[in-house]
């Protein structure tokens, strides 16, 4: 599949990086020359310098025969205008946009098939309704939804004091008295795809999969305790916050946007009457002191720069707030984030690029092709959704009867409207829909590549 990548930033790279790893045919289009040269250097991939909105440089690309062009400039009005030429000069050619732009959302949606568009990605409304759910369902530090939103994947720190430190999983659900699964162990910053005979330890970050209310059940059983939240700091004033505020203000949470900018704060006042917008620098401690935080509360921080907002979730961390979420623009420092009590960390890029991947998968090859993808434990694992066909293999084959490659583990089986945590009796049928978890290494885009 020829694929061309319009614009080489942060989502850009991340799609490079994983699309390239997975063997597509990539091109690049970039007007910054050094940033193209350095594509090339790390990747096999075509670079194309200039304007990709312009028809000269499209058919430089390619586009007269690629099947897919994603357009993730810094521009809006860019991006649509490179993906409605794209489209009068390849008709069967789709489009994926990245639009960021709130005024433009009503619009676009409506005039979507004039323009030529198959996916509209929007990174900050994405990300702000990640974190409005981790919000609204406190004591997990991460949870990904599956089959829309009858599944779900999520993340949770052994303390010491936990019942799971030092417990092997063949005993968790005599523990926890609900039916769960651990499909990956991040430990030391290495994904463990474990057994029954995996011993948890104080340190772990699991991955669990249950059904949200037995992902409830859960944090009773371990004793989690989770407040409602009262009221939501936000420290900056991007489109993140503007979309998390209209989110939260539907929930009749309260809300604070510390923002530094005056004319951001006279913007945002205006769009959201209901939220309280302070003009500060949300670095300065007399403004926490002033605003007397506390366990009620919950503080995102999304300032531009992700050093500060590290800063400050861990201030107001050791401050007494229980639910801290950060937000970072790069998460390559892995090593570095596993050891900071950052509490929930979104990024953006990532939820972008991964929504567009599994699209893309999808693109390759209709049969058995995944329907979503999710990379979990920090990108060394992946969740994966497929739905179950009559040409899948090993339909109605118990799985303790089934080979699979190594690190490859089946964590959930919805049949009808069912959610089966499967042991070793259980089986897959078609019309029913599997999430597949594997390391990262392994990217599975097909159900049946996860046999031997």
């Amino acid at each position: 599949m020829k694929i061309i990548i319009a614009g080489y930033g942060k989502v850009g790279s991340a799609l490079t990086r994983q699309l390239s790893a997975e063997g597509y045919d990539l091109t690049i289009i970039d007007s910054d020359r050094k940033t193209l040269a350095s594509s090339q250097e790390l990747y096999d991939v075509i670079g194309v310098y200039g304007n990709c909105a312009t028809m000269e440089v499209l058919k430089d690309a390619g586009v007269m025969t690629a099947d897919l062009l994603i357009a993730a400039t810094n521009a809006d009005e860019i991006n649509l205008l490179c993906c409605l030429t794209a489209h009068n000069l390849n008709k069967n050619i789709r489009t994926i946009a990245r639009i960021r732009n709130p005024e433009y959302s009503e619009q676009i949606v409506m005039m979507r098939d004039f323009l030529g568009l198959s996916l509209l990605i929007n990174p900050e409304k994405q990300a702000a309704q990640e974190i409005e759910r981790l919000i609204r369902y406190p004591g997990f530090q991460m949870r990904e939804k599956f089959a829309h939103g009858r599944v779900e994947i999520a993340e949770l720190r052994v303390t010491a004091e936990s019942p799971l430190n030092d417990l092997p999983l063949m005993q968790m659900e005599s523990v926890t008295k609900c039916r769960c699964l651990v499909c990956t162990v991040l430990r030391d910053g290495i994904a463990h795809t474990p057994n029954g005979r995996f011993v948890l330890k104080e340190g772990d970050r699991i991955f669990v999969t249950a059904t949200t209310n037995e992902l409830a059940h859960l944090l009773k059983s371990l004793r989690i305790v989770t407040h409602r939240v009262k009221r939501v700091i936000i420290c900056g004033g991007g489109g993140i916050s503007y979309y998390l505020a209209q989110m939260l203000d539907k929930g009749n949470i309260s809300v604070q946007i510390v923002e530094r900018d005056p004319a951001k704060c006279q913007r945002l006042a205006e769009l959201l009457p209901k939220a309280s917008i302070i003009n500060a620098d949300a670095s300065d401690l007399t403004l926490w002191e002033s605003e007397r935080i506390s366990s009620d509360d919950a503080v995102v921080s999304m300032t531009g720069l992700d050093e500060l907002n590290m800063i400050l979730s861990l201030y107001v961390r050791n401050n007494g707030v229980n639910q801290v979420i950060t937000k970072l623009s790069r998460t390559e420092s892995t090593s570095i984030l596993e050891n900071l009590s950052l509490g929930s960390v979104i990024c953006p890029k990532d939820l972008c690029s991964n929504t567009i991947v599994g699209y893309v998968r999808g693109m390759r090859d209709k049969t058995g092709s995944s329907i979503a993808v999710h990379r979990i434990a920090d990108g060394k694992a992946e969740a994966t959704e497929f739905r179950i066909t009559k040409e899948t293999l090993n339909c109605g084959v118990p799985l303790k009867d089934l080979k699979l490659k190594k690190n490859v583990l089946i964590a959930s089986i919805l049949h009808l409207s069912q959610c089966i945590i499967p042991n070793g009796e259980s089986c897959f049928n078609p019309g029913d829909t599997v999430i597949v978890v594997s390391d990262s290494d392994s990217a599975i885009s097909r159900f049946n590549d996860i046999f031997e």
